[in-house]
């Protein structure tokens, strides 16, 4: 079996695949360019892709009939056509569950950072600023007792809403596509609408998948109805919030802060939302610890693993009509 890899991954997953067959690592730091990625793509009979790999018609082509599954090193798959996978008769995976914990908790590392001014006060004490206590300075916000709205209830979203509440004493609102029964019965919970969990949170907190639907949820108007000491944290999508829109929230003090891991133009950013102070930018580390990458990178070694033996995967993605 010839297996492509599009970046280096943590080395328990090259060694499961290294059991079936020759893996082909494309060991650059960096995006693979799209002409060696359709190169290097014929002919394999398995592909395990990163979110920054366009998988589409022409990557299916480029394939041929050989190719079996396209192993998603991520949750996220909207880089994926799945109708085009179908078309091909090629599985697609991804890799739920084990990052839950490390994006969750990034989460909340980036609402305390933001909330704490952790950013730039520490560019304070590096640049040499600090030369006496400040008893005005690098005011913040405690996160004790305020409210968090959470917008998509899936794993993330629940693992935030437990920590928050049974660790900060935060009341949980929500707003998904569906209602929580058990999360009103163990929280406390709330259901409401976008409009009205935008208005009464002090934080809002992103976890929904990149749709049609979730393009730019968070834009200018919905900005314009977030409380001015309110928070806003992204580690779901970067195009689910127009970085444009808020920006210019961001710029006009109309909400407090923001703590961004993905961006609309990922890896590029709005220009001038790097100058700004009340944002914090992370390159889209939510799920990099040795436990979660190291997880990812074994689970979807086995879903190639499984389809290249004839057996169904262990993650795959439901087919789209």
């Amino acid at each position: 079996m010839r297996i492509v890899v599009t970046r280096r991954i943590p080395e328990e997953g090259l060694a499961l695949l290294r059991r079936i067959g020759t893996v082909e690592v494309y060991t650059h730091d960096k995006i693979i360019p799209r002409a060696e990625l359709l190169k290097r793509i014929h002919g394999a009979n398995a592909a395990l892709t990163l979110l920054t790999e366009k998988v589409d018609a022409e990557f299916f082509e480029a394939a041929g009939s050989s190719l079996k599954i396209v192993a998603n090193y991520a949750v996220g798959f909207d880089n994926i056509d799945i109708r085009e996978a179908n078309k091909h008769g090629v599985v697609i995976t991804n890799t739920p569950g084990v990052l839950t914990e490390a994006v969750a908790e990034h989460t909340l590392a980036l609402m305390f950072a933001v909330a704490r001014r952790v950013v730039e006060s520490d560019a304070f004490m590096r640049t040499g600023q600090y030369t006496h206590w400040l008893p005005l300075g690098f005011l913040g916000q405690s996160l004790w007792g305020k409210t968090l709205g959470i917008i998509g209830l899936g794993r993330i979203g629940t693992w935030v809403a437990e920590a928050a509440h049974r660790g900060l004493n935060m009341q949980i609102l929500y707003h998904d596509s569906g209602r929580s029964d058990e999360l009103e019965m163990k929280l406390n919970a709330e259901y409401h609408e976008l409009d009205v969990l935008l208005r009464k949170s002090d934080i809002v907190t992103l976890h929904v998948p990149l749709t049609d639907e979730t393009q730019h949820l968070i834009g200018e108007r919905e900005l314009s109805k977030m409380k001015p000491t309110a928070i806003l944290i992204n580690t779901a999508r970067g195009p689910v919030v127009d970085e444009q829109a808020l920006y210019h929230s961001l710029h006009e003090r109309k909400i407090f802060g923001a703590g961004l891991d993905v961006f609309e133009h990922e890896p590029k950013l709005y220009h001038g939302l790097e100058k700004l102070p009340n944002v914090v930018l992370t390159p889209h580390i939510a799920s990099a610890t040795n436990e979660a990458r190291q997880a990812m990178a074994e689970i979807a070694a086995r879903n190639i693993i499984e389809v290249l033996a004839g057996r169904p995967p262990l993650n795959p993605i439901k087919s789209e009509s």
